[in-house]
């Protein structure tokens, strides 16, 4: 006859076991990391290749001219938890007398997660610099005042990864979510936390 101790000590062994085997499978999924510390890791090149179906785009500054963007050229910046995207430029309009001076936006930037559509997306951008050679004079001395506002359309709020509710279907049971986001020098890593209580 099995004693009651017996009993819970082998539905307290078959739980861990049934946890552990989830947490395996989970790690399982693309873009998991480790089993011990359930993540799910987004490469370097899915970064890239994600930020340049973008451009080439056009955008217009000040009504004066219009700049075109290639895809940028990104680079990790695990030091400082951020990502850096250089983007070429070059500036196009009337007022140029047909040349087409050429340039870069060099920009900084965080990520957070919407998971309203399960995405990881640029936020917090910071300018480093805009510049262009061989614009006339009066239009390159106002030309840092429209880093921001195009660092902003270019970049600001730009899908880089999406997840799919397949990718989160055992995480869900599990009770956990996608919380913290860290750039690492292979990528980003994206930890999976606790969900919080009441959902």
């Amino acid at each position: 006859m099995t004693t009651p101790i017996h009993s819970t000590r082998r539905a307290a062994l078959a739980w861990a076991g049934s946890t552990a085997a989830a947490l395996a499978a989970l790690c399982v999924l693309p873009g998991c990391a480790s089993a011990a510390t359930p993540r799910y890791t987004i490469s370097a090149r899915e970064l890239q290749q994600a930020l340049a179906t973008r451009f080439p785009r056009r955008y217009p500054l000040g009504g004066v001219f219009e700049v075109e963007l290639q895809a940028p050229a990104l680079k990790l910046l695990p030091e400082r938890n951020l990502l850096n995207a250089v983007i070429d430029l070059q500036a196009v309009g009337l007022l140029l007398q047909g040349k087409a001076p050429s340039g870069v936006l060099d920009v900084d930037f965080g990520l957070r997660y919407e998971p309203s559509d399960l995405t990881i997306r640029a936020d917090r951008l910071q300018i480093n610099a805009l510049r262009v050679q061989g614009l006339p004079p009066a239009l390159g001395q106002n030309l840092t005042r429209y880093g921001v506002p195009l660092a902003e359309q270019a970049l600001q709020d730009v899908v880089l990864h999406q997840l799919r509710p397949k990718d989160l279907a055992l995480a869900d049971t599990l009770g956990v979510q996608p919380g913290a986001i860290r750039v690492t020098p292979a990528g980003l890593v994206v930890d999976l936390a606790n969900r919080p209580s009441g959902r």
